[in-house]
Order: structure tokens, then C-alpha cells, then sequence
């Protein structure tokens, strides 16, 4: 997995390719969580990710109670059809802020 950082009128946006799974989870979890130390919005763009598993499902919940303690938001965007499959199947296309 590789994440890309840039900065775009103040919003982080983090571009993740690749698997986001119990292997990567944790690199992921590393840059997500304290993201919301240093922006009041975090992009995540999930255009280049193939997978999510249940550990990424996790991190994922973390980021948005993290983005709700410290009152700054959390979205995805660029999401495909099988990662979206996956993100209803479990409600948290319910959970998240979808654009």
C-alpha cells in the first residue's frame, strides 16, 4: 500500500493505493490518526484502492471518531465498485461522509 499526501486549501488529502488490509492497516492507522493534528479536513481518496478488509474497516472507524472528537471531518471520495460493495455490506457507507 502506498498513501500520498498533499495539501490542497487547507484539506489533507491522503490518496491510498493498493490493499488496505491487516498487513497495511497499521502504516495506515500511522498517518490517518494524527492527520487530524494538523487539518480540520481529511480527504481520503480511495480512486487506486482494490480491497478493505476488516482491519482497514477498523482504522477507518477510528479516523471518523477521531475527525468527530476534534470537530474536523473525514470523506472519501474515488471509491470503486467492489471497495463500495464491501463498505455497504458492512453499514459503514452509512458511517461515512461518501462523495
Amino acid at each position: 500500500m502506498t498513501i500520498n499526501k498533499t495539501q490542497e486549501n487547507g484539506k489533507l488529502i491522503l490518496a491510498i493505493e493498493g490493499r488496505l488490509d491487516t498487513t497495511t492497516a497499521p502504516q495506515f492507522q500511522n498517518v490517518l490518526i494524527p492527520a487530524f493534528d494538523k487539518a480540520k479536513e481529511v480527504m481520503l481518496d480511495f480512486k487506486n484502492l482494490v480491497y478493505v478488509s476488516s482491519a482497514g474497516l477498523r482504522v477507518l472507524l477510528m479516523g471518523q471518531k477521531t475527525a468527530k472528537a476534534k470537530s474536523c471531518s473525514m470523506t472519501v471520495t474515488g471509491v470503486s465498485d467492489d471497495v463500495m460493495e464491501i463498505l455497504e455490506m458492512t453499514g459503514f457507507s452509512d458511517m461515512l461522509t461518501i462523495i
